[in-house]
């Protein structure tokens, strides 16, 4: 009864009486429905014979569906009433479900609850288990049961084994109070008794066993439950761990890929070095620990599926965006735009050479024509041009055109220095403005010595044109300077040379000639005076354009100053010329007309004397 009651009170209820309580086969349904667990069929709440029947037999079909042979025990004899019967039906189902299922090292049942006894009071002192009777008649292994199982309930070492009354009742009431396992033995029963009754101390050791064994289990279950919550929170772990390392991967990946998808080229070499010493870094510090991450997210990944799958637990998914396929394809973007962005720093680092080879190669060059057209202008734009003589002209024409030969040897560089300048354009050199404006003024400056030497070409042609037209007239008045010179040294000589004469005929003879110069005189005037326009036209011709003559001419000594000097002296000498032949002929004609009358005179002494001398 107290073994059923210890039961029927976990459904609410009691029996009072074994062999009554059970007549109409409910508690008994309630019963094994605690004990096993299970649901029964559902009862017949009529209170006729056959009401009772049908549910006792419902609770014997039950035991029988457990394999427990029913022998001589029926559900008429039960609902009679029949208490040896009835009893014989509770030690079967106590058997069954409270000692059968017991199991201790492959021995069960009885002989399972009693290994089961012996290795938990093995190690206390007069306790020796062999049986379920005598064994337990000093208390000594109830008390061995309890304190091995909860030492704090019980003062082993006060118990003494010569008084088992004490011990019994000691350990009948702390299991009764703490293990909540009813008393369903006597202790003056089991000490009187020669030899305890097997049945009721196997039922109530049993007792011990399940409420041991229970919450053995219930601690083997706690204890698969805390492994259960560790494994689930060691999973929540990985979950949490994955979603936060996926997290922070996929966002250093989403950070880093526009760093290396930038292709903002730089000015310098220097600046581009600087960039590719950054992305060694990446290479070599901050890449490798995201590899390990990477690799670890997987491994963690995998790991977590197997625990899950292993504990039949779903598959865990992971956010969106954050699957280990998301990282797989966000690393490859990552590794495609790393390759690409090395191969652009290696080609942009040759760009940046090949343009610092340029622009130095075009810095020299431009030096070097720079230096070379320096005082160039000023000396194309020099005007020594117009004091120049003929030969200066020359000899400055033929300095031109070795400036010209200068110039177009000149012309290649200053075409290379334009290509050279026109490729760090295309090659988007950073300081392409100086250098676009550098050369612009080498070209601008070109062109103006192009012009220059143009128009410095066309004055000294022009001006050697002019210096030859006057060098000419300088010949021609020369030419005919010198005869004109030498005819009135010749007339000044011939008026002031003396001159003796005897007859009137002589004087006449010179004053015939002296007429006949003077006859002379008007075409020799117009003589000078064409040679004087030569000299004029020479200065004319200097004067319009603006030649500076030397003031002497290359050819002649004779200036139009000496001309009309001696032109002027003619002029003085013709008149004094014409008195004095004037005054020789009055002269003359006076003798003549003496000699005259001496003549007629001796033409009458003549015959005298000659007739005096005969």
């Amino acid at each position: 009864t107290a073994w059923c009651n210890s039961h029927l009170r976990k459904a609410g209820t009691h029996i009072e009486s074994i062999d009554e309580d059970f007549r109409d086969g409910l508690k008994l349904m309630l019963l094994l429905e605690v004990i096993s667990g299970e649901r029964l069929p559902k009862p017949e709440r009529g209170k006729m014979r056959v009401h009772k029947i049908n549910n006792v037999n419902k609770a014997l079909d039950f035991i029988a569906s457990k394999g427990v042979k029913l022998v001589s025990i029926g559900a008429e004899e039960i609902v009679d009433g029949n208490a040896k019967m009835t009893l014989g039906m509770i030690w079967t189902i106590i058997l069954r479900f409270a000692i059968q299922d017991i199991s201790v090292e492959e021995t069960s049942a009885k002989e399972g609850l009693l290994l089961w006894c012996q290795r938990k009071t093995a190690p206390y002192k007069n306790v020796n288990v062999q049986n379920f009777h005598i064994s337990w008649k000093d208390g000594l292994a109830f008390n061995a049961l309890i304190h091995r199982h909860r030492p704090e309930l019980i003062e082993y070492d006060k118990l003494r084994k010569d008084d088992p009354v004490t011990n019994l009742n000691n350990a009948f009431e702390v299991a009764e109070k703490y293990l909540d396992i009813p008393k369903m033995l006597d202790a003056e029963d089991i000490v009187n008794t020669a030899r305890p009754d097997e049945k009721a101390i196997m039922t109530y050791v049993s007792s011990f066993y399940h409420a041991f064994s229970g919450a053995q289990k219930a601690e083997t279950a706690a204890n698969r439950i805390c492994k259960v919550l560790a494994v689930n929170q060691e999973n929540e772990h990985l979950m949490e761990d994955y979603e936060k390392l996926a997290s922070d991967l996929l966002e250093w990946i989403k950070r880093t890929i526009p760093w290396l998808e930038d292709r903002s080229p730089q000015k310098t070499i220097q600046e581009m070095q600087q960039k590719l010493e950054d992305f060694r870094d990446y290479r070599r510090v901050h890449k490798p620990p995201k590899v390990q991450e990477k690799c670890q997210l997987e491994i963690n990944f995998n790991t977590l599926q197997t625990k899950l799958r292993l504990s039949n637990r779903p598959a865990f998914m992971p956010s969106e965006g954050r699957m280990v396929s998301d990282i797989n394809n966000g690393w490859q973007h990552l590794e495609q735009a790393e390759k690409g962005y090395e191969e652009w720093l290696l080609n942009e680092i040759r760009r940046l050479e090949r343009l610092d080879h340029l622009a130095e190669k075009f810095r020299q060059k431009a030096s070097i024509h720079e230096a070379w057209t320096e005082g160039k202008e000023a000396m194309l734009k020099q005007k020594d041009y117009e004091t120049a003589t003929l030969s200066d002209i020359k000899a400055l024409i033929r300095k031109h055109e070795a400036f010209e030969s200068d110039l177009a040897a000149h012309q290649d560089r200053v075409e290379q220095i334009a290509a050279i300048a026109q490729e760090l354009n295309e090659l988007d050199y950073y300081d392409s403005p100086s250098v676009n404006a550098r050369c612009q003024k080498i070209c601008d400056q070109w062109d103006v010595l192009g012009s220059l030497t143009h128009s410095r070409r066309e004055a000294l042609e022009k001006t050697e044109k002019q210096l030859e037209t006057i060098d000419e007239l300088h010949l021609e008045y020369a030419k005919r300077a010198a005869p004109f010179n030498n005819w009135m040294e010749s007339a000044m000589e011939d008026l002031q040379d003396m001159f003796i004469v005897h007859t009137i005929e002589e004087i006449e003879g010179l004053i015939a000639a002296h007429d006949q110069f003077k006859s002379t005189l008007p075409e020799a005037d117009k003589e000078r005076e064409a040679i004087l326009g030569i000299q004029r036209e020479a200065q004319r011709v200097a004067d319009l354009h603006s030649i500076k003559l030397s003031g002497n001419n290359p050819y002649t000594s004779v200036t139009p100053h000496v001309i009309n000097s001696k032109w002027e002296r003619v002029q003085q000498l013709v008149p004094q010329r014409d008195g004095a032949l004037l005054g020789e002929q009055s002269k003359q004609q006076s003798n003549e007309h003496l000699r005259r009358q001496f003549a007629g005179q001796a033409n009458i002494v003549g015959p005298w004397i000659q007739t005096k001398m005969e």
